[in-house]
């Protein structure tokens, strides 16, 4: 399953000219690995075909209306937890030292729980571990595959695999709060600005169980650059990782 989430992880990040070219090493991993059904390897295959044959620049600026405008369909999983809380910060200390405590270390700007960076992290634990990481955050994962089978996008078939592989299923009442959430049209610049300004679904003591407590404590909140800073600039996924460590 390594390989597996590797790959669905380099296909979450912004597409570039060396992700197109490596297209047909990340067909070769996901067949090698045997981890996704026949179904969901063609799936992901057709993904993999449209950066295969997509203008590069189409392709960045498809992934700039889906997860950078589009609140709703957010890479960075604490934006679908506590959205505005105030523990936000902390939530990506614990995340961070959570990543260090088995041996891992950034060597990328992007925050802790950028959806990638948590694929790659998962990618580095035993099989059964990672099944468990994953089915902490299933509830997202199935809110933002229902939201891109909506539009009709290739990148569904990422999260149908990461629902699939992770070891518990989402829970419904939680994928229910998510999707009762705005999820305006990423061209629609007034909707997306109310969306933004909206206080996201709360997911914790107070709104029913959710998933495992572990990690799920952990992620209380989003952390997003205030008014006025510039984002962190856009760099590839990279971990470098003691095996030592490794848990």
């Amino acid at each position: 399953m390594f390989k597996t989430l590797k790959v669905l992880s380099a296909l979450l990040t912004y597409p570039s000219a060396e992700l197109k070219g490596a297209v047909a090493e990340m067909r070769t991993a996901i067949d090698g690995d045997n981890a996704l059904s026949d179904k969901q390897t063609s799936a992901v295959n057709r993904l993999l075909t449209e950066f295969e044959t997509g203008d590069l620049l189409d392709l960045q600026e498809r992934y700039i209306l889906l997860f950078d405008r589009t609140r709703s369909l957010s890479l960075h999983l604490f934006e679908h937890v506590h959205g505005e809380s105030r523990d936000r910060g902390q939530a990506m200390v614990d995340l961070q030292q959570l990543y260090e405590s088995h041996g891992l270390s950034f060597a990328s700007s992007e925050l802790p729980d950028f959806l990638p960076l948590f694929l790659e992290f998962a990618s580095t634990m035993p099989d059964g571990e990672a099944r468990d990481l994953l089915s902490e955050t299933a509830h997202i994962f199935e809110a933002i595959r229902q939201r891109l089978k909506k539009r009709d996008s290739a990148y569904e078939a990422v999260f149908r695999c990461l629902v699939s592989i992770a070891k518990g299923k989402p829970n419904p009442a939680a994928v229910k709060a998510m999707l009762a959430t705005p999820d305006p049209d990423a061209n629609d610049l007034q909707a997306l600005d109310a969306a933004w300004e909206e206080e996201e679904v709360r997911f914790g003591p107070d709104a029913g169980e959710c998933g495992n407590e572990n990690l799920a404590a952990k992620m209380r909140a989003g952390m997003r650059p205030a008014p006025g800073v510039a984002p962190p600039e856009r760099q590839h996924t990279v971990f470098t990782h003691s095996p030592s460590n490794r848990a």
